[in-house]
């Protein structure tokens, strides 16, 4: 089976930025050609095979396929929110050819058996690839380490507590130590729930005027600079989660500046909204961390803008509308993100944040770089891509959504270019217009 991607601008950072076509035979990328160099001549019998692919790509954007670090497919035991064949469609919708399954399912994945259940899920939903994600600690109750060397074995591609801290120092030490000697990168929710108390929204106005209780930045940002401390004492590599405050961006600069082996994420809703969606939004903009300050948007951006924050990652945590439509207080933290993700992170691109390079880096190859995965359009590699159109403007509807969820504050947006095709090994998992299988 040949596949012709032909006259698309291709985008694999540092490595090439020019027209160019792409040939894929079977599950592999053969060869990049810029235009005007191509190979393309030497195969004309084959492309006037009935069975050879022609995929037009010009004027728009061809890139590695993207990898989302962090995602809630809530299977097993919270199916109605999410399951792995609808995360895995909302994916590929979005223009994730890969995405991460953090381990708070139900039961959470701290062993052999939920990480076998994900990986035979996901490979019969037959779309994207799914690595499962284990826990850091057994139950993620922050007591006793997993066995990573075995969890590692069945599959896992790195450990998180996330949705729940670490709070005992010394585990956390011990995990990055044990973590590092299994080659498993540590994904840090960083919480310190002390500072957080009966918090639901970021402390400020906006939470004065709902009379909310607030939560401090530093309920964040003491647990970012302890993490730090711990990784420059261990020389263990840790990745920082969701990151929301400035004084976080602040920690985490200095720490590289060190040369800490830290790395950093955060999430479209960090930055482009403020707590002041709350006010619109209600339990829609709910989330931990919280929406924060103008402020701490501002550094969000310029933390990406200087390279201090790596990767954008959705944190997408489907709920249903029982666990969203209820008092705030009461109400489920999250949004869905995997369907919106690359058009928002464009306007980072339209309004000069960041160059269009630089969002494909950030949300594909270093990724796979911090995950150890192998990524980037290069002959003999799996044909994972993701085709972009930047020029078409639309609205967003979750209706539409392939997610089983519509927990999101950007119902209704108008945005400005979004993915409109998904290839993993080869095979077109999503395309505008149906799915091909």
């Amino acid at each position: 089976m040949l596949t012709i991607i032909q006259g698309g601008r291709v985008i694999d950072p540092g490595k090439l930025d020019a027209i160019a076509d792409i040939i894929i035979r079977d599950d592999k990328i053969v060869d990049i050609s810029e235009r005007g160099k191509t190979a393309i001549h030497e195969l004309d019998s084959q492309i006037e095979d009935p069975t050879t692919k022609t995929i037009d790509a010009t004027g728009k954007i061809v890139c590695p396929g993207f990898i989302d670090m962090h995602v809630h497919l809530r299977e097993p035991g919270h199916e109605h929110k999410e399951t792995i064949e609808t995360g895995a469609r909302a994916a590929a919708r979005g223009g994730f050819t890969a995405v991460c399954a953090m381990p708070n399912t139900h039961p959470v994945n701290d062993n052999c058996e939920v990480t076998a259940f994900i990986l035979n899920k996901a490979a019969a939903a037959n779309l994207i690839r799914v690595y499962p994600v284990g826990a850091i600690s057994i139950g993620l109750k922050g007591k006793q380490l997993c066995a990573y060397d075995r969890l590692k074995a069945c599959g896992v591609i790195a450990v998180s507590d996330d949705g729940n801290p670490v709070m005992n120092e010394q585990l956390m030490r011990t995990a990055l130590e044990t973590a590092q000697r299994s080659n498993l990168p540590v994904i840090s929710h960083c919480e310190d729930l002390n500072l957080v108390g009966e918090g639901v929204m970021n402390a400020g106005a906006v939470a004065s005027q709902l009379d909310l209780a607030g939560i401090s930045n530093a309920s964040e940002s003491a647990m970012v600079a302890r993490d730090i401390a711990l990784s420059e004492s261990t020389g263990a590599p840790v990745h920082i989660a969701h990151v929301s405050t400035a004084e976080s961006v602040e920690s985490l600069r200095a720490a590289k500046f060190r040369g800490v082996p830290v790395t950093a994420e955060t999430a479209p809703h960090y930055f482009m909204l403020t707590d002041a969606a709350v006010k619109e939004w209600g339990t829609h903009a709910k989330m931990n961390p919280p929406l924060r300050s103008r402020k701490d948007r501002a550094a969000i951006r310029q933390g990406l803008a200087d390279g201090t924050i790596d990767v954008i990652a959705t944190d997408h945590a489907p709920h249903s509308s029982r666990e969203k439509a209820v008092e705030f207080n009461k109400a489920a933290n999250g949004i869905i993100g995997l369907e919106t993700a690359v058009s928002l992170g464009l306007e980072l691109v339209q309004e000069g944040v960041l160059s269009l390079t630089e969002l494909v880096e950030k949300m594909s190859i270093t990724p796979a770089r911090i995950l150890g995965l192998e990524n980037g359009l290069r002959s003999n590699r799996p044909a994972d891509i993701t085709i972009i159109d930047a020029d078409v403007d639309y609205v967003i509807d979750v209706n539409q959504f392939q997610s089983l969820s519509r927990n999101s504050p950007f119902d209704g947006r108008q945005l400005q270019g979004k993915p409109v095709l998904t290839m993993v090994d080869g095979r077109i998992v999503y395309a505008e217009g149906g799915w091909n299988r």
